[in-house]
């Protein structure tokens, strides 16, 4: 079974792929220790490392500068 899709300004985003990215880039920090550096609940966090939701535009320029990355490496796929 395919993964929901998301379409935003002609690019694909996949929720699960996401999900993986976030997970990878969280490293062995917790949850809990993303969610206070962001100002988020740790469900929010998790849900995000899930797939089960997409954070808003401001949040994903928040994450990808917490984690040193371009936005884009984490939200769009290429």
């Amino acid at each position: 079974m395919k993964s929901p899709q998301n379409v935003v300004k002609g690019e694909t985003m996949n929720p699960h792929e996401i999900g993986v990215t976030l997970r990878k880039l969280r490293g062995i920090r917790t949850i809990k220790t993303v969610a206070q550096a962001l100002g988020v609940t740790e469900s929010a966090v998790a849900n995000w490392e899930n797939g089960i939701r997409i954070p808003r535009d401001e949040m994903k320029k928040r994450i990808a500068e917490y984690y040193g990355v371009k936005a884009g490496e984490i939200f769009f796929e290429e």
